[in-house]
């Protein structure tokens, strides 16, 4: 059986970020998301070409939304995680469970 594709760790972020907005996010929204639970500056090209990777990926799938008056009559892009997107981030927290059980953290300073 061949390997998943494998995540790196901000299409994980970016990924959790549009399981967390249950089908309704897009670009902006994911973007805020990453950038309130990471305290960091994100762009909304990288997180546009994540999305598009993990598109490629069969990861996340997306629908077009209705025109906006506020967007100057343009659509939003609204992405979902499909079942592969899920069975990778389960994949990931398995890894990642069974690496941390595995080693002593330090105490915090």
């Amino acid at each position: 059986m061949a390997a998943p594709p494998r995540l790196g760790a901000f299409e994980e972020l970016v990924l959790l970020a549009v399981l967390s907005q249950q089908g309704e996010g897009y670009g902006v929204t994911i973007q805020e998301a990453l950038e309130a639970e990471t305290g960091s500056g994100i762009s909304v090209g990288a997180v546009y070409a994540t999305l598009d990777r993990l598109d490629r990926k069969g990861f996340v799938s997306s629908r077009v939304g209705g025109e906006t008056r506020e967007r100057g009559g343009r659509r939003k892009r609204f992405f979902r995680v499909t079942r592969a997107g899920a069975r990778a981030l389960e994949a990931m927290r398995r890894i990642r469970g069974n690496l941390r059980a595995g080693a002593a953290l330090p105490e915090p300073a």
